[in-house]
């Protein structure tokens, strides 16, 4: 109410100046023509000074209009779990004495086969407000449910993305302030932001939009080989995002310094906030009059101090994504590797090692006919390429989901039916294959197994 008195009584004001002021032009110019009937002499110069005071009076910049935009980005799915890791039901309708636990990081870990269900997978509501043309604010709520693992009627919600009656629950994703060209193509920002590991996408800016999960275009059916074994997609802290040609924006970087502690002030997964701090640096390109893209990545983060029994540990990642987009063919290759200082203990030796864990992402899309097209995407991934495989490992590493025994191979494809700009249907097929990297003979080996869901995936976006 009061903000609305404020607006409407600023109106009446600003059009009371307006009509004071036209009148008061209108009695001057009255005035000068009764004064120049009888003294033009004496009133030619006045005339003169008023032109010139009028002539140095500043234009006011109409150029820019400053942005505030509210906009929403959603997808889920009608999905149906045709098989699921180890039968955690089967067709007896009775729970599995062992329920595997496999693939930790997937949405669907540990939901029970035939599961079927409506789901959201993502909702986000944001808004970017424009303060000047230098300084910009970014505001981004999400909520990222996972599907329901109970069996047999029992309530179980995998993560904490709902509340505890088991209704969803927004939380911050960003929020951030940007300050643009600090200097000549060079963005500052600061806050809770993207980092470069692979979702950063801020048209209208000085940062990156060919990174691999925009390139990819389909995160409404799954994240990157990066994401999906949980390299931090957002953190708070600060960050230079710069083009070193700021007129066709070909060549840029990323250089970002956060608290490794993504949304969360302190978590188990990141316990040492507030000690150690993780670096990300990144090179972006574009070749080929912008067909070809390509972006190294790299991060550093020291996560655990020296103990009695584990040495000091710590994670680095080297990442390459190519891509290469065209009207007939869009392909895209994404490979890392990733070191966990320290990350395992040798169950038989009782000693800590190192770990080095690698994944590789292919993908292609492209179109069929108008408003319809295809997408097809294959990854391999093998948490520890040092194991032994007459030994048992455990984990030291409190870095996502991390589990060095068990090996994937993802695979997905469907397609995507666009009927109308924003709006997507994506029938598509979901599927991962586990296999464990111990030997046979080894006590607690998993046979391979797999899961495989049916999805019809619906995607739309507003205000963006």
């Amino acid at each position: 109410m009061k903000r609305n008195f404020t607006k409407v009584a600023g109106t009446a004001l600003f059009l009371s100046l307006v009509l004071a002021g036209f009148h008061g032009n209108a009695q001057q110019s009255l005035a000068a023509a009764d004064t120049k009937s009888t003294d033009t002499k004496q009133e030619a110069p006045a005339a003169t000074t008023t032109e010139a005071k009028t002539a140095a009076k500043p234009q006011d910049d109409t150029t820019w209009k400053p942005q505030r935009r509210l906009w929403g980005y959603t997808f889920g799915d009608f999905y149906y779990a045709g098989h699921t890791d180890a039968d955690i039901i089967g067709a007896t309708g009775v729970a599995a004495a062992t329920p595997s636990n496999r693939g930790g990081e997937t949405m669907y870990s540990g939901v029970p086969t035939y599961r079927n269900a409506f789901q959201f997978r993502r909702l986000y509501l944001g808004y970017d407000y424009e303060i000047t043309k230098k300084f910009k604010a970014e505001v981004l709520l999400a909520s990222e449910p996972n599907a329901n693992t109970g069996v047999n009627g029992a309530t179980s919600i995998q993560n904490g993305d709902n509340l505890v009656d088991g209704k969803m629950g927004f939380w911050i994703k960003n929020f951030n302030l940007r300050v643009r060209d600090i200097w000549n193509g060079t963005d500052f920002v600061i806050g809770e932001m993207s980092t470069p590991g692979f979702a950063l996408n801020e048209p209208g800016t000085n940062g990156p939009v060919s990174l691999s999960e925009s390139t990819w275009a389909y995160r409404s059916i799954e994240k990157t080989v990066t994401d999906f074994h949980k390299n931090n997609s957002y953190d708070v802290g600060a960050a230079l995002q710069g083009t070193f040609d700021p007129k066709t924006k070909n060549f840029g970087y990323v250089l970002m310094v956060g608290n490794n502690s993504t949304s969360s002030l302190l978590s188990a997964q990141n316990a040492n906030t507030g000690f150690y701090k993780i670096f990300y640096g990144d090179l972006w390109a574009k070749f080929f009059n912008q067909h070809l893209y390509v972006d190294l990545y790299a991060d550093y983060a020291k996560t655990a101090p020296a103990t009695a029994t584990i040495p000091g540990q710590e994670h680095n990642m080297f990442k390459i994504f190519l891509a290469y987009l065209s009207k007939p063919v869009n392909i895209g290759f994404e490979a890392y590797t990733q070191n966990f200082a320290s990350g395992v203990t040798n169950t038989t030796t009782k000693l800590p090692e190192d770990a080095t864990a690698r994944g590789l992402s292919f993908w292609v899309r492209g179109p069929i006919v108008k408003n319809l097209n295809y997408f097809g995407r294959f990854d391999t991934y093998n948490p520890n390429t040092d194991f032994n495989a007459a030994d048992s490992y455990s984990a030291n590493t409190n870095y996502g989901s991390y589990n060095p025994t068990v090996k994937e191979q993802f695979y997905t494809f469907g397609l995507d039916y666009n009927p109308t700009k924003n709006v997507h249907f994506e029938p598509n097929v979901w599927l991962v294959d586990y296999s464990d990297n111990r030997a046979a003979s080894t006590a607690g080996y998993v046979n391979s197994d797999h899961t495989v869901v049916y999805r019809l995936t619906f995607f739309f976006t507003f205000g963006k």
